[in-house]
């Protein structure tokens, strides 16, 4: 069986002022495609960085028990674990070797572009837990998350994202709830439903936005991509083994409870995802994983004027061409930054990435591979993109910003009430989106409520929360 990756002993201690050597490529996140591109990258005689906000390799696809859980079979609450134990190896023999330096509680919150790149990290709410890693190439894998869309009870204890049990499971080996209903929209669901199961959790319905009937429209992508097609067999599988039904083109469209969920009401949709009246049905639960898909993690680049493109579903991602550069001279990219797909097209993008910053020749099985994954990311972001009549499903008093604690009236009245004709103006006559998580988790609900449609990317001189102290303190030397 394989183990899990230990946790590596490169992190500075709290308050110390990391030091770097310039390395010939930066990475920053160490999932799928960072830790391929990191080993890759180091097979080929680069000297790397491998940056990442987290005490263990694999991201949040590859989250797994820390050592001192004492998990026995790990690889059983993951799908493809073979792949992820042949990385973390190779990324070990590396960091013996010296070929790659793994930073982990490095979470970067800027970068400066130059001949000689800076990624600024901090490590920590110490005044000098922060440091400045130099690179000559920055690759991108900072992933996703993931898109909610509030609904009346979508703050009550129990109710969480879909990645966020799986999360709960990988991680802590712990479940939200012994009955859970799982719902939303995109293939997220399928897995995290039947990783419940597996687990011993009772989930009594799958309740998936859309029809699946856009998925026709691409047989051929479909039939390139044998293994997803096996991969989605066997979530089902294991959903009718359990007698889990799957409820399509349906949502959870309210939440009930007091002191935690309890039930969900459940709605037929039509196309537009408006709730059809006289739908409804009510099930018993005591948790509830719900999430619209995910959403690229690019402010880092947008910030530094990166272009973009809009995806099948709406969201935006990092523009790359064939070789995974951006359009900024030095900047790279890989994996769900690129736009959504899994992890298998993110560990092609990252190993393709590598060999063309190391100047070596990408070979042609790898670039079709690549490039059939694609395809098939960019089928399924256009099956699963929301509609825009999903608004309906709000109260007047229902919560969009979590944060800020700011109604579904409220942006209302700031739209016609106020003039607001964006998501910018709502925020500053709201506040909606000025939180703790800077809009990551009403940032759509607001776009859509403001009727900005406009598929844009948010830029912020800041990536992530940097205690004033470490702005304001000396940088590192």
């Amino acid at each position: 069986m394989p183990t899990s990756p230990s946790d590596h002993p490169n992190r500075p201690e709290a308050g110390e002022r990391a030091v770097s050597e310039v390395y010939d490529l930066a990475v920053v996140g160490a999932g799928p495609a960072g830790l391929a591109a990191a080993v890759t990258a180091a097979g080929l005689g680069l000297r790397c960085a491998l940056l990442d906000a987290g005490p263990r390799p694999g991201g949040q696809y590859y989250r797994h028990p820390a050592p001192g859980l004492g998990a026995v079979h790990p690889e059983r609450l993951h799908h493809g674990w073979a792949a992820f134990a042949a990385l973390s190896s190779r990324l070990k023999v590396h960091t013996a070797a010296g070929r790659i330096t793994y930073l982990t509680g490095h979470q970067v919150w800027t970068a400066e572009r130059g001949e000689i790149w800076r990624l600024h990290a901090t490590l920590g709410p110490e005044v000098g837990a922060h440091a400045v890693v130099r690179a000559r190439t920055v690759l991108l894998a900072t992933g996703a998350y993931e898109r909610q869309l509030p609904f009346p009870g979508w703050t009550l204890p129990g109710v969480v994202t879909a990645g966020g049990a799986q999360a709960m499971l990988k991680s802590g080996l712990v479940l939200p709830g012994r009955r859970v209903v799982v719902a939303g929209s995109g293939p997220l669901l399928l897995a995290a439903a039947s990783s419940l199961v597996s687990a011993g959790a009772t989930v009594p319905a799958v309740v998936e936005a859309t029809s699946y009937l856009h998925y026709a429209k691409g047989l051929p992508t479909l039939a390139a991509n044998p293994a997803k097609l096996a991969e989605g067999a066997g979530h089902g599988a294991t959903l009718l083994r359990h007698g889990v039904r799957l409820r399509r083109s349906s949502a959870v469209v309210e939440a009930h409870g007091t002191e935690r969920v309890t039930a969900v009401t459940v709605a037929r949709l039509d196309r537009d995802w408006r709730p059809v009246p006289g739908s409804e049905r009510r099930i018993a639960c005591d948790a509830l994983a719900v999430g619209h898909g995910l959403l690229p993690q690019i402010e880092l680049a947008t910030e530094l004027g990166a272009r973009t493109r809009e995806t099948p579903d709406g969201s935006v991602a990092l523009a790359v061409d064939s070789g995974m550069r951006t359009s900024l001279a030095g900047l790279w990219a890989a994996g769900e930054t690129c736009g959504v797909g899994g992890a298998d097209l993110a560990l092609a993008e990252g190993e393709l990435a590598a060999r063309v910053i190391a100047g070596r020749p990408v070979p042609p099985a790898l670039r079709a591979r690549r490039e059939r994954r694609r395809a098939f990311a960019e089928l399924m972001a256009a099956a699963h993109r929301p509609g825009p009549a999903w608004t309906e499903w709000l109260r007047p008093d229902t919560d969009v910003c979590r944060c800020e604690e700011v109604p579904a009236a409220r942006i209302r009245e700031a739209v016609e009430e106020l003039g607001a004709g964006d998501a910018r103006t709502v925020k500053l006559l709201t506040r909606a989106g000025m939180g703790w998580c800077q809009g990551r988790m009403c940032g759509p609900a607001v776009a859509c409520l403001s009727g900005d449609d406009r598929p844009r990317a948010d830029s912020r001189p800041l990536a992530c929360p940097v205690p004033l102290a470490q702005l304001a303190g000396p940088e590192p030397s």
